[in-house]
């Protein structure tokens, strides 16, 4: 799968990739009786040996052999999963509560998997050492970005971005596409500021897409602002076509509607310097 745990360029997560993310409702059915042959006559316990020296991507395709492999990798928080946590993950990541809201080795792994892109951002910001957190250097008139590793275009998807540090004038959260510039001069709203973004900024809570305000965020009277270190939850519906964002919690509202058919990225826009922004994919929403 590209953009996998080593963290390259971005990619979109379509069907095909969907799929082999999911351990439910693989294509293994296919095989004869689920686990015919020699791989599913292993013993639990040596599989899960050989499971443990592999990386993400071999463990997803493993999934789909059979019924038997796939089972043995059900569990989310087995010695497989907590091997490769271990390997992946950096100290400060496990140790910190960066991942509090992740209750399984695999679902960390996916989140680093997922998380903001060390490749497709402004030059003038950088992924720190745990794999999560973005860092814009103090860099005078100039406004940066960046994007996921992994981008959608289809299925139910959220994310949580939080600031620890100042917003400064402008601090946008959203969604882009491959196309939007993650960089510009001056201090602005760039995610936005096109047609291929769209943010919510946490300054002023107006909402942002093709150089307009699209209103306020969230719809009540004397919203409150965003405080530092609070938590954000996206959700991305490509099936509804809409953006929302939660507070805590709390539903603050579907944010846009109609969007289009396009693999989209979480994206977030920052302005202040020595600022940092931090992500977490959590996957598919919980309803309710």
């Amino acid at each position: 799968m590209s953009g996998a745990a080593g963290g390259g360029g971005s990619s979109c997560l379509g069907a095909a990739a969907a799929a082999s993310c999911s351990s439910a409702g693989s294509p293994y059915a296919a095989s004869a009786g689920g686990g015919a042959g020699v791989a599913g006559r292993l013993k639990a316990r040596v599989l899960e040996h050989i499971f443990s020296y592999l990386e993400l991507s071999d463990l997803m395709r493993c999934s789909l052999v059979c019924r038997h492999w796939n089972n043995i990798l059900a569990d989310e928080n087995s010695e497989v999963w907590r091997s490769l946590s271990t390997r992946t993950l950096s100290d400060e990541a496990v140790r910190s509560d960066i991942l509090c809201n992740l209750a399984t080795y695999k679902g960390k792994l996916k989140a680093f998997q997922h998380a903001l892109s060390s490749h497709d951002c402004s030059r003038n910001v950088y992924v720190k050492k745990n794999g999560f957190t973005l860092h814009r250097n103090p860099i005078a008139q100039s406004t940066d970005g960046a994007r996921g590793k992994i981008g959608f275009s289809e299925g139910r998807h959220a994310w949580e971005i939080w600031w620890e540090g100042p917003l400064g004038t402008v601090a946008v959260i959203g969604i882009a596409t491959k196309r939007a510039a993650m960089q510009c001069q001056g201090y602005v709203a760039l995610l936005g500021s096109d047609d291929q973004s769209w943010g919510w900024n946490l300054v002023d809570n107006n909402l942002l897409h093709n150089g307009e305000v699209n209103g306020n965020f969230p719809q009540c009277n004397n919203a409150p602002k965003y405080q530092i270190g609070e938590r954000i939850r996206v959700i991305l519906d490509m099936d509804d076509k809409t953006l929302s964002f939660e507070r805590g919690f709390e539903f603050l509202g579907v944010a846009f509607r109609g969007l289009p058919k396009v693999c989209l990225f979480p994206a977030v826009s920052a302005v202040y310097g020595n600022t940092e922004v931090t992500m977490v994919y959590l996957g598919k929403p919980l309803d309710g």
